[in-house]
């Protein structure tokens, strides 16, 4: 009987160690901790039903959410587990007002900036449904050995140099690029190792899902009004309407998506016409994984990674999918 080979996280991020001529091995040991942090997590949300860890915790984010319990146990998992890597200066997360500074010697020194959505679609955890994390990295452009500043974390979507999401559903699963194509990861619970399990994934260039909240669809902008219909219309080729799939996760919705082919919509509204998704912790990574995929991110009328954030919580819309499914939407709303 033949054996099969298995790359672990950890191997395949030594093995690419040589994508990264100015890292000497500093991004591959953040990333590891980071890998780490998630299983911990993991094994909470899988146990989430049974302790009591489910409900508000009596906090409020800064975003003017109920924070749930997961969320918090997540946020500060994730934030112990970079610090611990000595690589990361600071972090903004989407539970903290302010940026959390590292300041010890060694994380003083560190080269990089870490961004984070601890737990998204955290509403879905009481009914059992997927969730995720996100995050991305930059470098720092503080001088080092000094704190993190506002300006490391200000800084355009085309200078990361890693960013990713994990979700927790069926299988969990670990997805992250480094600029180098995007590589998925399911966590194979009976060695505890995050697996490549999806080699190079290419997204589909058209796809027949659309993913959006229809039910705000009066306060929708035209150009977005025009393309839902659009969708709902039969195809020639096929006979039928596309397919509407929301579950109002991003990680969810955006995972299905670009394995498939569809497109993520979030729109700005009348209440919100700023849209509501987070730039630089939302938007900016997943942008960078649909592009190294071969799909295409935009504000409707911009390509995401070249939009500067002017704070750290700033919101935008948000359209991400197969290329030709963002492009024609572009169209209409132009």
């Amino acid at each position: 009987m033949k054996g099969y080979s298995i790359t672990t996280l950890n191997e395949f991020i030594i093995k690419r160690q040589t994508d990264f001529p100015y890292a000497k091995g500093e991004l591959s040991r953040l990333l590891s901790h980071f890998g780490i942090a998630a299983k911990i997590v993991n094994k909470k949300i899988n146990k989430a039903g049974l302790v009591d860890i489910l409900g508000a915790s009596g906090i409020i984010n800064v975003q003017g959410e109920d924070q749930k319990k997961l969320d918090v146990f997540a946020d500060e998992t994730f934030i112990a587990a970079i610090q611990a890597s000595g690589e990361v200066c600071g972090i903004v997360t989407e539970e903290n007002q302010e940026i959390i500074t590292f300041d010890d010697n060694l994380s003083r020194d560190g080269k990089y900036i870490f961004l984070m959505d601890p737990l998204d679609g955290s509403s879905n955890i009481d009914v059992n449904v997927s969730i995720g994390t996100i995050f991305s990295i930059y470098r720092r452009v503080s001088q080092r050995g000094h704190s993190a500043r506002a300006e490391d974390f200000l800084q355009e979507g085309t200078r990361m140099v890693a960013a990713g999401y994990i979700i927790y559903g069926s299988s969990t699963m670990l997805v992250y690029t480094t600029g180098k194509g995007v590589n998925g990861f399911t966590l194979d619970p009976s060695i505890g190792e995050f697996c490549l399990s999806h080699p190079d994934i290419r997204t589909p260039e058209f796809g027949s899902i659309y993913s959006v909240n229809e039910g705000h669809y009066l306060k929708f902008p035209d150009g977005v009004k025009k393309y839902i219909k659009y969708c709902q219309e039969l195809d020639p080729e096929t006979s039928r309407p596309y397919t509407s799939r929301y579950i109002g996760s991003l990680v969810a919705d955006f995972h299905r998506n670009l394995l498939k082919g569809g497109i993520f919509i979030y729109p700005s509204t009348a209440s919100s016409p700023k849209g509501k998704l987070r730039l630089a912790y939302e938007c900016n990574p997943i942008a960078f994984i649909a592009e190294q995929a071969g799909g295409k991110a935009s504000d409707g009328f911009n390509r995401i990674l070249d939009l500067k954030p002017d704070s750290l919580h700033q919101r935008s819309p948000f359209y991400v999918g197969s290329r030709a499914m963002v492009e024609h939407l572009e169209e209409l709303m132009g």
